[in-house]
């Protein structure tokens, strides 16, 4: 069984004497004072609240000043920006929606600021209309991605995941950091994330930003384990997948993904009970308490596949941990973070612990949190590590 030690304790460098004027960087080496700047930005952003907001109808494109964080996920793409006393993000469904062509639907798109474009004798709407039509229809969105990745049944995914990424971000020619959220390779699937990743950064590289990625696990890690210089593991339990880390230092010592997520449970509890995937989705995020008894069969369903989800996670944890050549000699226990949309239910904390205890990780558990702001964790992560890297 997984140990919850509840003492958090130090690690290397937290109790570390000052740096002495012998091993200060050169006041002349400029670059190296504006890196060290450079991370001590990136650290104090890391303290901050977040302050969200959807994107909305007809808003343009932000042109940020600064460097970027932007968490491309399965059901959601956000943007954030580093901004006084905060961290301000900006979120789109990531999700699209076709109905047929005609000038008089045109006309009535255009009117009222619907994101879309045409091609052949199809409307491609966008974002959070796209689910405003789907629900109207009493039907499900499409999505750009599958488990995590790219798409290989849409032919048009490329093209509408750009699309949306352009409503969030518009062209530029200032070469702003752009730190984008990245997969690690699923241990339960054969799925590749070169493809994915290589597709994403020449896409920011054409609006005219320096790209760069980072793993959805450590920029939990980069958003909510400051304190713990940013040694622990980070799980972010998005959409399509479920994404680990584990972190000496900041140092990514392993990470990997599972290709179940918060999807998964909306595909198989609709399998279930005979409804759709987004009505289910709908009720998962809006009333669903997994720390109270089932009230009807589609809250039964959703308790089976927490737990189901939580299990296969664990362990797939358990044996990644055991069986990895890279485990670091760590005598400190290690708080876990979480973060995603998949841990927002109430009660899910308690049902994360209790199947921990049902594991045997190599490592002692200090304790298990949940992020300030699940869905923007790996935006803010993202957004942290971009400061670090800016010229």
């Amino acid at each position: 069984m997984a140990k919850l030690k509840k003492s958090r304790g130090s690690f290397p460098g937290q109790n570390a004497a000052p740096q002495t004027a012998s091993n200060q960087p050169s006041k002349d080496n400029a670059g190296d004072l504006a890196d060290l700047e450079n991370i001590e930005t990136a650290m104090e952003a890391s303290h901050k609240s977040v302050v969200s907001r959807d994107k909305e109808i007809g808003e343009t494109a932000e042109r940020p000043s600064g460097p970027v964080g932007l968490d491309i996920g399965t059901s959601h793409i956000v943007m954030a920006q580093n901004a006084g006393r905060h961290i301000n993000t900006v979120n789109q469904l990531n999700a699209f929606f076709t109905i047929p062509y005609s000038k008089f639907t045109k006309k009535i798109l255009v009117e009222n600021d619907i994101s879309f474009y045409s091609k052949g004798d199809q409307f491609y709407i966008l974002g959070y209309s796209a689910e405003n039509f789907a629900n109207m229809f009493n039907t499900n969105t499409r999505r750009t991605m599958e488990k995590g990745i790219l798409s290989s049944h849409e032919d048009e995914g490329i093209t509408v995941l750009q699309s949306i990424i352009s409503s969030l971000l518009a062209k530029t020619e200032k070469q702003e950091v752009v730190c984008f959220s990245m997969p690690g390779v699923p241990v339960d699937g054969n799925a590749s994330v070169v493809y994915h990743e290589s597709i994403i950064k020449m896409y920011l590289a054409s609006l005219g930003y320096r790209p760069i990625s980072i793993n959805e696990g450590l920029a939990t890690i980069m958003s909510e384990l400051a304190d713990d210089n940013f040694t622990g593991i980070g799980i972010s339990m998005g959409g399509g997948m479920c994404n680990v880390c584990l972190s000496y230092l900041s140092v990514p010592v392993l990470n990997f993904s599972v290709q179940k997520g918060g999807d998964y449970i909306d595909t198989m509890v609709g399998a279930s009970v005979g409804e759709p995937a987004t009505r289910i989705k709908m009720i998962k995020e809006g009333t669903l308490n997994l720390a109270s008894t089932p009230q009807d069969r589609v809250e039964t369903a959703l308790d089976i596949y927490y737990v189901d989800l939580v299990s296969h996670l664990l362990n797939t944890l358990e044996h990644e941990l055991k069986t990895t050549d890279k485990m670091p000699n760590i005598n400190n226990a290690l708080p876990i973070a979480l973060s995603g949309g998949t841990v927002l239910p109430k009660g899910f904390k308690d049902l994360f612990e209790k199947g921990l205890r049902k594991v045997n990780l190599p490592v002692e558990i200090s304790e298990v949190r949940i992020a300030d702001d699940p869905l923007n964790t790996t935006a803010k992560g993202a957004m942290v590590m971009a400061l670090s890297e800016e010229i």
